[in-house]
């Protein structure tokens, strides 16, 4: 999605930037920018796996310490 802000006559830099960031504001471009950037990525199957069996053995470990009774 291209946006084309040009240079009016007459027309100082800084009423250009104010033009051109109210226009990129309105299009959502940087929401939708954001949105891509903090997307959760897929995990592959391997991660997956590493975190299931992380996740059994911190069970594992925590129901130990409950039935010795240090919890």
């Amino acid at each position: 999605m291209a946006l084309v802000v040009r240079k009016k006559a007459k027309e100082t830099p800084l009423d250009l930037v104010y033009r051109f960031t109210k226009k990129i504001s309105k299009s959502g471009i940087i929401r939708e920018a954001k949105k891509r950037l903090f997307k959760d990525r897929n995990l592959s199957e391997t991660k997956k796996k590493e975190k299931a069996l992380y996740r059994e053995k911190k069970i594992r470990e925590l129901q130990l310490l409950k039935k010795l009774g240090k919890i």
